[in-house]
């Protein structure tokens, strides 16, 4: 099994942002776009990202919501996190034993996700919904992928 984006590694960040939202409950979207902000949080004037920029980045959005998806299973048959249909659809919030779980995570990756996890959720869910800023995520990569080509001559429109 690969450790790296796993359905536990993607889970526990999932259940890192579900307990740092509490009571608030998360849509998938959410989930997605708040695990984007967190790992890459230096992109986004926050504090410095725990993972690099890589020149892959712009699709791993697109991959990332089956990954959490895949996650929250794992929470969920844990008894981590439970879903709930509401009428905006399905949503996930952390259990009591997920909540202690992550209380009891003594790892310095673990404290700094938590860190950026509430970063992220103060940064972005207040002020936005989970497509319009994920459309200002990825405008942000076409505008630095077309700024880092026009000096090689490349035309964009």
């Amino acid at each position: 099994m690969n450790p790296l984006n796993s359905p536990v590694e993607l889970g526990m960040r999932a259940l890192v942002l579900l307990a740092r939202s509490h009571p608030d409950p998360l849509d998938l979207s959410w989930l997605v776009l708040l695990d984007h902000a967190m790992l890459h949080s230096g992109q986004f004037d926050g504090p410095p990202s725990l993972h690099p920029q890589l020149p892959a980045q712009p699709g791993e959005l697109g991959m990332k919501r089956h990954l959490v998806q895949e996650g929250l299973e794992v929470l969920m048959r844990a008894g981590l996190a439970t879903v709930e249909a509401t009428g905006d659809g399905l949503v996930y919030k952390v259990t009591q034993r997920g909540s202690g779980f992550v209380g009891i995570l003594e790892a310095p990756y673990v404290d700094a996700l938590s860190l950026r996890a509430q970063w992220a959720i103060d940064q972005f869910a207040s002020t936005t919904d989970a497509v319009a800023a994920t459309r200002d995520i990825t405008a942000r990569w076409h505008d630095e992928f077309t700024a880092g080509t026009r000096h090689l001559g490349i035309s964009h429109g």
